[in-house]
C-alpha cells in the first residue's frame, strides 16, 4: 500500500494536547505520570525516543505509521510531558520497566518496537531480557556499546547546571540539534522550539539535567555478549552522517544480531525520524509488513 502524504506537522502545543496520560504504580514510591500519543489501529508499534528529545521527534512519522498500525509513542520518565519531578530513576533499566507497565496498562502483550538513541538502548534491553514482549525490532541510530553518552550530555549532567536559568539550558540543548541534521532545511524554528519546550521551565530544566546524569554506559555494554540472543526480526535503520552513533555501530549490530538487515539512509544524520520522515516511515512500514519467521 503506497504511503499517503501526511497532514501538516502538529505544533508543539497541538502535539501535547493530543497526548494521553496515566499515573503508573510501582515505578517509584509514588505513582508516576506517563504521557503518550495513541493513534491508529492494527498491530501495536511502540516508538521510543532518546535524549534530549521526547516523542515530538516522531511528529511527522506518527501519522504515516498510523496508516497501517496502532502507534504508541510515549515520553520517557523525566522527558517531554511524562513525570518530571525529582524523586525517581531515569536510567535505561527504569525506562524499560515503565514501558512494560504502560503495555500492561494498555492491554498489549506484544508489540513491534522502534528505538532511537537511548530509546534504542531500551529496545535492546526489551528484546534481550523480555523477548516475549517484542515481535519485531527496528534500531535506528541507537546507543550501543560504549560510544555514549556524548560530551554534551556528560557536561549537562554536571550539578552546576542547576544554578543556570532555564533559557540557558534550553539554548544549550537547541545548539546541539544542527549537528544531527543532514537536511538543513529541516532544522526549522518549530522543530527547535518543540524539542526544547518541555525543558524550558524550572522543573523541566532540572529534569533534563537529571536525565543526563542518569546515562549509564554499563546498561548497553552489559548487552554486547547477548546481541546474538535476539530472536525478533531486526532492522538497523541508520542515518549515515551521524557524528555520535556512527554507521559503524549500525554495521556491527547488524552483524551481531542474527539475520538483522541494515539499511543505510544516505540523506540523514542522527535525528533521522525528523531528518527524513517519509523515508524513515516507508522503511519501517515495509519491514513491519513482512511476515514473522
Amino acid at each position: 500500500m503506497p504511503t499517503r502524504r501526511p497532514p501538516a506537522p502538529l505544533t508543539h502545543d497541538a502535539f501535547r494536547r493530543r497526548q494521553r496520560s496515566v499515573e503508573l504504580e510501582g515505578l517509584s514510591y509514588r505513582p508516576l505520570r506517563v504521557a503518550w500519543t495513541d493513534l491508529g489501529d492494527g498491530v501495536p508499534v511502540i516508538l521510543l525516543h532518546g535524549i534530549p528529545t521526547w516523542s515530538f521527534l516522531y511528529n511527522e512519522v506518527i501519522p504515516l505509521l498510523a496508516q497501517q498500525a496502532h502507534v504508541i509513542a510515549p515520553d520517557f520518565l523525566g522527558h517531554g510531558y511524562s513525570d518530571r519531578r525529582d524523586f525517581f530513576d531515569r536510567s535505561l533499566l527504569a525506562q524499560t520497566d515503565m514501558i512494560m507497565r504502560l503495555m500492561d496498562h494498555l492491554g498489549i502483550e506484544r508489540a513491534d518496537f522502534v528505538g532511537h538513541d537511548t530509546g534504542g538502548g531500551v529496545a535492546l534491553i526489551m528484546a534481550i531480557n523480555h523477548p516475549e514482549r517484542v515481535a519485531r525490532l527496528v534500531l535506528t541510530n541507537v546507543v550501543a556499546y560504549d560510544s555514549w553518552p556524548i560530551d554534551e550530555m556528560i557536561a549537562l549532567g554536571n550539578p552546576n547546571w542547576r544554578s543556570k536559568p532555564p533559557k540557558e539550558v534550553a539554548d544549550f540543548l537547541a545548539s546541539g540539534l544542527p549537528d544531527g541534521i543532514f537536511n538543513k532545511n529541516r532544522l526549522t524554528p518549530e522543530f527547535r522550539a518543540g524539542i526544547v519546550a518541555p525543558y524550558s521551565d524550572e522543573e523541566g530544566k532540572i529534569s533534563i539535567i537529571r536525565n543526563a546524569s542518569s546515562l549509564n554506559t554499563n546498561h548497553t555494554t552489559m548487552l554486547v555478549e547477548r546481541h546474538g540472543e535476539i530472536g525478533a526480526p531486526t532492522l538497523c535503520l541508520w542515518g549515515v552522517h551521524d557524528p555520535w552513533q556512527t554507521i559503524r555501530d549500525g554495521e556491527r549490530l547488524s552483524r551481531e544480531i542474527p539475520d538483522a538487515r541494515l539499511v543505510r539512509v544516505e540523506t540523514a544524520s542522527h535525528w533521522i525520524p525528523h531528518d527524513t520522515p517519509e523515508i524513515f516511515a516507508e522503511e519501517v512500514r515495509s519491514f513491519l509488513a513482512r511476515p514473522e519467521d
